[in-house]
């Protein structure tokens, strides 16, 4: 078993909840998910940490004789305490921490552990195993040597692209048709996933090829024109073309949306205003949907089959 803590801001409430949704197949409320699912932590920007469960009690004072029985040969460790669904202050927390440090059978060391532990407190019981915090390989990508201002924001495309790959991606194969500068491709490429890119613009090939380069991640994007494009995949990714001031005539939306709908099997659509009956129109039907809010400019966000 498995406890995941999550945080999003209000703004990207609807796609976080659809993302870990995606991911563990089960409604994501109150910051915390227990499941039998393995996700590693850094998969979603909105997970925070994991704790694989290896011991569980209804009460701490049952829990802690427990921990002794953990082997941790040479290896030093580290306990920290978890939010679950019952708020704990700061003392109450490292009280906790030190109780079941104190419990365990080996050497803490508070700066460079080679285990981690967590503890935490979930639906009235006690809960402890091995911890994984989310490594937040995302925020690196956010400083690009090349950039567009009306890009995909890093953290939503890395869940988006969760939306389109799934609980399990490894045999998938995605594609981002209108790919920009590269965005969707260096948190897909990041977490292991398939996929190439393709772009009408010569600059903006160039600049996905520098992005890619830059992280230490293989050329995947083609010039060429998504309408022309042939194969197969198992989903695209296709943030929409705008500027802004203004969107696609909705003659091309329509002419975009029908291209994709030859080649991928699902997809998902970002838009910047609704576009349900061109998607209708096209042969896609919404299975999904989240918004993506900054200020007053919206993103609207469909997953379709």
């Amino acid at each position: 078993m498995f406890i995941y803590t999550y945080a999003c801001h209000e703004d990207e409430a609807t796609l976080c909840g659809l993302e870990l949704e995606t991911l563990f197949g089960q409604p994501a409320d109150g910051g915390v998910i227990r499941t039998s699912h393995a996700v590693s932590a850094s998969r979603s920007p909105f997970i925070k940490r994991r704790i694989e469960v290896m011991k569980q009690a209804d009460s701490l004072d049952e829990l802690l004789p427990q921990l002794p029985a953990i082997e941790l040969g040479d290896q030093t460790f580290k306990v920290l305490f978890t939010q679950g669904d019952e708020a704990f202050d700061y003392d109450e927390r490292r009280q906790l921490e030190r109780a079941a440090g104190a419990a365990i059978r080996g050497k803490a060391d508070m700066r460079k552990a080679e285990r981690l532990f967590g503890l935490t407190k979930l639906q009235g019981s006690w809960f402890f195993g091995l911890l994984e915090e989310n490594s937040a390989v995302w925020l690196n990508h956010q400083s690009k040597p090349q950039n567009y201002s009306t890009a995909l924001p890093t953290r939503a495309a890395r869940a988006i692209v969760n939306l389109a790959a799934g609980r399990f991606p490894e045999q998938l194969r995605l594609i981002d048709p209108c790919c920009g500068m590269g965005t969707v491709l260096i948190e897909a490429l990041s977490m292991g996933i398939q996929i190439e890119g393709m772009d009408l613009n010569p600059l903006a090939v160039k600049g996905a090829r520098v992005n890619l380069a830059h992280f230490g991640y293989p050329n995947v994007v083609t010039l060429g024109d998504m309408r022309l494009l042939e194969g197969l995949y198992d989903a695209a990714i296709l943030d929409m073309p705008y500027n802004l001031c203004s969107v696609l005539p909705e003659n091309e939306q329509l002419d975009m949306l029908e291209s994709v709908k030859k080649w991928a099997k699902r997809a998902v659509i970002v838009t910047t205003e609704p576009i349900g009956r061109q998607l209708k129109q096209a042969g896609w039907r919404i299975t999904k949907s989240a918004t993506l809010s900054k200020a007053s400019f919206t993103r609207y966000i469909s997953v379709v089959e």
